[in-house]
């Protein structure tokens, strides 16, 4: 399993990319609980953290694919760094200046949502001119869906520990200069500085006129969901389970059982169609999260839950081939953001839901919903089948790209090809 990642990481430049890509994005990964510690600090009320975590969110949904179409227009470091630098003074504006004046504060938090660099898509629309070869971007998709999980287990430790090393405003600080400097390593790498993306058709609507697209979104709209109210269906779980510590340990295993399925998917080659493949993935997705009704003891929830999150990383990198397909011709940074987009206001939404299903039927109407999110995905990726297997936008896009010598700054890879 190994080796197929060692030589991806072995690829020059694929190391540094992939590392200053998950330094960067740490203060978009703590960017919730950082804001609630340093509200809390202040001595505001968890409503108004709940409040400016929430706008924090909002503000990165609507940036990600706004920078990302800029990223294709202009080229990763005229837009990548700017952006990390402004998101970054924003939040030392924050630190500076507590939750008072209100006004100062919520700005404040917009900006820096808003202007958080799209990486996670600038690494992905990267990777098909760094890796020469189709089975290589796939396993580096899936190695960057593992990496994650363990940016999003680690990321929220470095903040507790720079806060009671020093304080919650100091953790604003130091995650806003980790952010700056993660984005300069990437926008300074050859690979980064040399990419421009493939002349695209002027388009108001952008990645959105692709039908495979708009599909695969809808269905990760309900995956968000999913995972968004089983963080909330947890917590009265917990409550009668032992408390905080029991809901960490879930969460925990959680994020371990997606990175071990991530690891296990990444190290095969897989063949036939990804859009396929994502039903299967998906339909084991939603199977996977009926057992949590049963609540258990806290052992066997634990095992429970780390399988809940086994199949989570193989969907995601598995929607990133499937975004590499349908992403029109010159707006596959777009295209990556607006996944990230989707599964973040999913997750939100997800979120907002369980908060008055566990309210009004308990913990387990509250583990029913993540199922039930995931039936639906599957019904949507189900119905919209014919459109996602359609080869019609990427056989264009690989078409007309055969002569560019900017191609290598798309993926290249045909919808014929092994996926």
């Amino acid at each position: 399993m190994a080796a197929g990642y060692l030589e991806i990481l072995r690829a020059r430049h694929a190391a540094r990319l992939l590392a200053g890509t998950l330094v960067g994005r740490l203060p978009n990964a703590t960017a919730a609980i950082a804001i609630v510690l340093f509200v809390r600090a202040e001595g505001g009320t968890y409503s108004l953290a709940g409040a400016l975590a929430a706008v924090y969110g909002v503000a990165n949904a609507v940036g990600q694919p706004v920078l990302g179409r800029l990223v294709d227009l202009y080229g990763q470091s005229r837009v990548q760094l700017p952006a990390a630098v402004l998101a970054a003074l924003a939040t030392t504006v924050l630190a500076a200046t507590g939750i008072e004046p209100a006004a100062v504060a919520w700005t404040a938090v917009a900006a820096s949502g808003l202007f958080t660099p799209p990486l996670e898509g600038g690494l992905r629309a990267l990777w098909p001119s760094v890796l020469r070869r189709e089975d290589q971007v796939h396993t580096a998709y899936a190695m960057d869906a593992v990496a994650q999980e363990v940016m999003f287990t680690v990321g929220p430790l470095l903040v507790t520990l720079c806060v009671s090393l020093w304080s919650a405003r100091v953790a604003l600080v130091v995650l806003s200069v980790a952010g700056v400097l993660g984005a300069l390593s990437v926008v300074l790498s050859p690979p980064s500085r040399a990419w421009r993306s493939a002349p695209r058709e002027a388009h108001w609507l952008g990645a959105l006129r692709s039908p495979g697209l708009l599909a695969l979104l809808g269905a990760f709209l309900f995956v968000g969901i999913a995972l968004g109210s089983i963080t909330v269906a947890a917590v009265p779980y917990a409550d009668g389970h032992g408390g905080d510590a029991v809901y960490g340990w879930l969460m925990a295993a959680l994020g371990l059982g997606a990175l071990v399925g991530g690891a296990v998917y990444g190290a095969r080659q897989w063949r036939g169609v990804p859009e396929r493949r994502l039903r299967v993935l998906v339909a084991l997705l939603a199977v996977c999260y009926l057992p949590l009704a049963l609540m258990p003891g806290t052992v066997a929830m634990a095992l429970l839950t780390a399988l809940a999150g086994v199949f989570l990383a193989p969907a995601i990198a598995c929607a990133f081939v499937i975004v590499d397909r349908h992403a029109p011709r010159g707006t596959v940074t777009e295209a990556f953001s607006w996944l990230v987009t989707t599964f973040t206001v999913g997750s939100s939404v997800g979120t907002g839901v369980a908060g008055p299903v566990v309210q009004s039927g308990g913990a387990l109407w509250g583990f029913v919903l993540p199922s039930a999110a995931g039936a639906v995905s599957l019904l949507v990726l189900t119905v919209t089948g014919g459109v996602l297997t359609a080869p019609a936008v990427r056989a264009v896009v690989a078409a007309s790209s055969e002569n560019d010598p900017n191609r290598a700054a798309e993926p290249r890879f045909s919808s014929g090809d092994r996926a």
